[in-house]
């Protein structure tokens, strides 16, 4: 018979999302599925992170075909409330990057 702390314990573990793939692990799954090589791999990744960043800081948008686009939208300011304190702090506006996942991506990943 399951006692509590191990019924809690399965069920806080269903509920957990999985962990994130680092950026070795996205190396290493790219490597096996083309051939290439990890460091090979490595600098397309690194050329690829890099030209979404100039791209984006440059025309305010970058679309990757097939997995999403990235644009600079502009955050209105806003009031929030210090958590500590409970004061009302004015935040400032400011420009965030947003990204956008594609139709194919949403499709395959709900179904």
């Amino acid at each position: 018979m399951a006692t509590k702390k191990t019924t809690k314990t399965a069920a806080k573990a269903a509920k957990a999302p999985a962990k994130p793939m680092t950026k070795d692990e996205i190396r290493e799954a790219l490597a096996t599925a083309t051939g290439y090589t990890k460091a090979s791999i490595g600098e397309v990744y690194d050329a690829i992170v890099e030209l979404i960043a100039q791209q984006t800081k440059a025309n305010k948008a970058f679309t990757l075909p097939g997995i999403g686009k990235f644009t600079v939208v502009r955050r209105a300011a806003r009031t929030g409330k210090n958590p500590q304190t409970g004061a009302e702090i004015k935040i400032p506006a400011k420009d965030v990057v947003k990204f956008s996942v594609s139709k194919i991506i949403k499709d395959k990943v709900l179904g």
